[in-house]
C-alpha cells in the first residue's frame, strides 16, 4: 500500500486519528475560500511588512517583493496538490505525517504555531498601532500599544471560538473595507509617485553583495506576508470539493494580492522614499499611516486606519482559525493535549484548540516589537514551507496537479531564503525547533513515533 491509500485522499476516507473529537463541517466554498486566504494577507504584510522590508532592502523592496510573491507562488502550487489530494485539517502537519515521516510532520506543525502565532501577534499590534493613531492616541510606547494588542486577540478568539461561517460572514466585512482603504491610498499615491520620478527607486537590484543580502533578506520578510493561502489549505476539512476549490482559491488570492502589494509598495517608497519609509516601520506599527500623513490628506489617514484596524481583525481571525485546526490535528495525534481535540457539536468549532492558540498570541503580543515578531515568523514559516514542498515531491503521479519542478523549485527557494534574517533570529528559531522535537521525544518516551 502505497502512503496515503485507504487514508482519504479523496475525501472519502480518514486518516488515522481524525475521527478523534468529532468531525469538522465542510461549509466552505470557493468564495469563502478566496475571502479566507484575501483575510489572512491583506492585513498585516501590506499594512506593516512592506515598510519592515523597505528598511532592509531599501528601494529594492519592490524586487524583494516579487521574489516572495514568486516563490509564494511555487509554494501555494504545492500546497494546493496537497490539500486537493488529503483535505484534512491540519495543513503540512498532516502531509509531512502521511508522506515523509512522524518527526518531519511534527516539525511541521510545530514550525506552524511558531511561525503563525508570531505572525498573528504582529498583526495584533498592528491594529493596536494603528487602532490607536484613529483614536488620537498614537505614536507613544509603553504598556498601552500591547495591553490593546491583547485585548484584540482576546475578542478575535472568542468571535472564532463561535464556528466557521461566522468567522466567514465576519471576514467578508473586513476584506472589502480593507481593499477600498488601500485602492484608494495607491489611487491618491499615483500623482506623487510620477512627480517624484524614477529617482527613489534607485537601485531597484543589487549593485554588490552588501545589496544582494540585502534583497535576500527583504525577500525573506515579505514572503511571510504571502502565505496567508495556507490558511486556505490548513481547513481542507471544512472545504466542499476540496480537490477543485482549494487549487482555484489558492491561485485567485495569490493573483490579487500580489498585484495589490506590488502597488503599495510603490505607493510607500515612491511617497516617503524608501529611508524615510523604513524608518517609519521602525518608528510605528502603523507605517501606511505616514504615507498617508505625507499626501497631505488629513481624511485619508481617517480612512486608511479604519481600513488597517478592519484588516488586522481580519488577520487575527484566520490565524487564529488556521492555527486553531492545525492544533486541532495536533491532539488527534496525541502530539498535544488530548482535550484540545474536542469539537463542540453546537458550534462545529474546536473551542478549546482556538482559545489554546489566542493564549499563545496574547503571549508573544508581549514582546511589543513587530519587527521582531515579524523577522522570527519569516525563519519559521519558511522552514515550514520547506516541509511542505518536501512532501509534495513525494506525491504520486496521480495525484499531480502540476508539475515536480515547482516544488523542487520552492523546496530550495525556502531553505535558500530561511538563513538570510538576522542571525540571532534564526538561532532561536532553531532553538524553538529543537526545543518542540525534544519535548516530543519526552511526552512519548523517546519513542519518535
Amino acid at each position: 500500500m502505497t502512503p496515503g491509500e485507504g487514508q482519504g485522499l479523496t475525501g472519502r476516507g480518514t486518516p488515522p486519528g481524525v475521527l478523534q473529537g468529532g468531525r469538522l463541517r465542510r461549509e466552505v466554498g470557493l468564495p469563502g475560500a478566496v475571502l479566507l486566504g484575501l483575510g489572512s494577507m491583506v492585513g498585516t504584510g501590506v499594512f506593516v511588512s512592506v515598510g519592515i522590508a523597505a528598511g532592509v532592502a531599501g528601494p529594492m523592496v519592490v524586487a524583494a517583493t516579487v521574489i516572495a510573491a514568486l516563490l509564494a507562488t511555487a509554494n501555494g502550487l504545492a500546497s494546493a496538490q496537497l490539500a486537493a489530494a488529503h483535505p484534512v485539517s491540519g495543513g503540512t502537519y498532516e502531509y509531512g505525517y502521511l508522506w515523509l515521516n512522524p518527526t518531519l510532520g511534527f516539525s511541521a506543525g510545530w514550525m506552524f504555531m511558531a511561525a503563525k502565532s508570531a505572525s498573528a501577534a504582529t498583526a495584533a499590534l498592528g491594529l493596536s498601532g494603528y487602532l490607536l493613531d484613529l483614536l488620537g492616541m498614537g505614536g507613544g510606547g509603553g504598556t498601552l500599544p500591547v495591553a490593546v494588542a491583547v485585548a484584540g486577540v482576546v475578542v478575535i478568539t472568542a468571535f472564532v471560538a463561535g464556528g466557521i461561517r461566522r468567522s466567514n460572514l465576519g471576514n467578508g466585512v473586513v476584506v472589502a473595507v480593507a481593499l477600498g482603504g488601500l485602492l484608494l491610498l495607491v489611487g491618491l499615491s499615483l500623482p506623487t509617485v510620477f512627480s517624484e520620478g524614477s529617482g527613489r527607486f534607485s537601485p531597484i537590484l543589487p549593485e554588490d553583495g552588501a545589496g544582494l543580502a540585502a534583497l535576500l533578506h527583504g525577500s525573506a520578510l515579505m514572503f511571510v506576508a504571502f502565505t496567508g493561502y495556507g490558511r486556505i489549505a490548513t481547513l481542507g476539512e471544512e472545504v466542499r470539493d476540496p480537490r477543485q476549490v482549494i487549487p482555484r482559491a489558492i491561485v485567485i488570492t495569490m493573483v490579487v494580492v500580489s498585484l495589490l502589494y506590488l502597488a503599495v509598495a510603490v505607493a510607500g517608497v515612491g511617497v516617503l522614499g524608501a529611508a524615510a519609509f523604513g524608518a517609519a516601520a521602525a518608528e510605528t506599527a502603523a507605517p501606511l499611516d505616514v504615507v498617508a500623513g505625507a499626501l497631505g490628506l488629513p481624511w485619508l489617514r481617517t480612512v486608511l486606519a479604519v481600513s488597517a484596524v478592519a484588516a488586522m481583525a481580519g488577520v487575527l481571525l484566520n490565524l487564529v482559525l488556521g492555527l486553531s485546526r492545525v492544533l486541532l490535528a495536533m491532539a488527534r495525534r496525541q502530539d498535544a493535549p488530548g482535550f484540545l481535540a474536542r469539537v463542540d457539536g453546537a458550534r462545529g468549532s474546536p473551542v478549546a484548540s482556538v482559545w489554546g492558540c489566542g493564549l499563545l498570541i496574547a503571549a508573544i503580543a508581549l514582546v511589543g516589537d513587530v519587527r521582531v515578531t515579524w523577522s522570527f515568523s519569516a525563519f519559521t514559516v519558511l522552514v515550514y514551507y520547506a516541509i511542505t514542498n518536501l512532501a509534495a515531491l513525494r506525491l504520486p503521479s496521480e495525484h499531480l496537479l502540476f508539475p515536480r519542478w515547482i516544488p523542487a523549485a520552492g523546496l530550495l527557494g525556502c531553505l535558500g531564503l530561511a538563513f538570510w534574517v538576522e542571525r540571532d533570529i534564526w538561532l532561536v528559531g532553531l532553538g524553538v525547533l529543537v526545543a518542540g522535537l525534544a519535548g516530543r521525544a519526552l511526552v512519548r518516551g523517546g519513542g519518535g513515533g
